[in-house]
């Protein structure tokens, strides 16, 4: 039965999936034009951001109980963001950024509208309707991932452990995506999945993340 699941999640993807060239900063990353200051912007707001998420992971799995696909899912995601939050050190290294200037970083409030919403999801969302828009979301994260971790080896001349961080998300993970089928297939069977607060969610993570590269790009000037 986990066929109605996964076409719902397909077809969640699609039908959230940013435009083509919606996200002009990635685009600047790519061919080069972006300053060397945004990656280690991104990578100081990444630090606030996964951390955050990580947390509002394990809330949501402890949520989902007695679902245990759903608690799987999340378990699981949470473990992810525990890892890329080590492969963070070494691209901000590669930034020329030490503790102390980590530390001191303030977050930009439009970076960090994100990973508020997905603490509003965790507190606020059924996990089954959350597990689908997560996974829309998710697919364009990767995209834009696999983006900035070529660039960043060819255009800004990052070692392959600088790039850790972007590989991570960038590599394809078929059994996170069997874990969200499964997660998706368990709410439904079970009448938790409401289709329209599911795209709802995902609409607003969507708006949410093109927020986080704006503010990125509203602070950053070309390279030189």
């Amino acid at each position: 039965m986990t066929q109605q699941a996964r076409e719902l999640l397909e077809a969640t993807a699609r039908t959230l999936a940013p435009r083509q060239g919606a996200n002009p900063l990635v685009a600047a990353i790519a061919d080069g034009t972006a300053g060397r200051t945004v990656i280690g912007t991104l990578a100081l707001e990444q630090r606030h951001i996964v951390a955050s998420d990580r947390r509002s992971f394990l809330h949501l799995a402890a949520r989902a109980a007695p679902r245990p696909h759903g608690t799987s899912l999340f378990t699981t995601l949470a473990e992810g963001e525990a890892l890329a939050l080590e492969r963070l050190g070494a691209l901000l290294h590669g930034c020329g950024l030490d503790e102390v200037a980590a530390g001191a970083y303030e977050p930009m409030a439009g970076c960090q509208a994100y990973p508020s919403y997905v603490a509003w999801l965790a507190l606020n969302g059924d996990p089954a309707d959350v597990a689908i828009a997560l996974y829309a979301n998710f697919a364009a994260w990767g995209d834009y991932c696999a983006t900035i971790a070529g660039a960043l080896r060819t255009r800004y001349g990052f070692t392959d452990e600088a790039c850790g961080f972007f590989d991570f998300f960038a590599l394809p993970a078929p059994a996170l995506e069997d874990l969200a089928v499964a997660a998706a297939q368990e709410g439904l069977d079970g009448g938790h999945v409401t289709v329209p607060a599911a795209l709802r969610h995902g609409r607003l993570l969507q708006s949410y993340e093109a927020m986080f590269w704006n503010t990125l790009a509203s602070q950053t000037p070309e390279r030189r």
